[in-house]
């Protein structure tokens, strides 16, 4: 139930995030359009990668198949399984895995900040870019928290002989977080990268 209520005030933290861009962007419009001039959205979006974004999103929400994957291992009792059938992962590998996917998606992001900082684009350019970056960086610290996460549960199991009630608990529980994260940036990819 804490979790619950946790991950209701993070829905309201990047809610407030999705407020702000709205709100921004409709003012930069509003007074481009009484300048004549094209909109900071107009303008800065065309710098996006979108292909790029869209690989390292497939990324990100693969990584939930696999969280569920290792969540319904815990719930069966089945710690370790078979790494070359996905189907038989047990929940190690399933969380493996899905860290592994996750640092994937950290790393495009990092690699697409220092992209767009070579082209001289910084959270101080303009508002388009303030937003950008503060959203999809406070994005990327929670999934580093969900990696983080990961990795404890994991060491959790490591370092007990047989798998507890309290074990499968954690791993639900990583995996709402992880779920709720993978369904933000959905949301964020929609709106930052799609919405013109």
């Amino acid at each position: 139930m804490g979790v619950i209520v946790w991950l209701a005030s993070e829905l309201m933290f990047f809610a407030a995030l999705f407020a702000a861009y709205f709100w921004i962007r409709n003012i930069t419009n509003d007074a481009a359009a009484a300048a004549g001039v094209p909109s900071l959205w107009e303008t800065n979006s065309a710098h996006l990668d979108l292909t790029f974004a869209s690989i390292n999103t497939a990324i990100l929400v693969l990584s939930s198949v696999t969280c569920q994957l290792a969540a319904n291992a815990a719930e069966a009792g089945r710690v370790t399984g078979s790494w070359l059938n996905p189907l038989k992962w047990g929940m190690r590998q399933g969380f493996i895995i899905t860290a592994i996917m996750g640092s994937v998606f950290v790393a495009g992001q990092v690699w697409e900040y220092f992209t767009l900082f070579n082209e001289g684009y910084f959270i101080s350019t303009n508002q388009y870019w303030s937003v950008f970056f503060l959203a999809t960086g406070f994005h990327g610290l929670h999934v580093l928290g969900g990696i983080i996460a990961f990795w404890f549960v994991l060491a959790r199991s490591y370092m007990t002989r047989t798998h507890t009630h309290e074990q499968t608990v954690g791993a639900h529980v990583v995996s709402y977080y992880w779920h709720f994260v993978d369904v933000i940036w959905i949301l964020l990819f929609g709106v930052l990268y799609f919405l013109r």
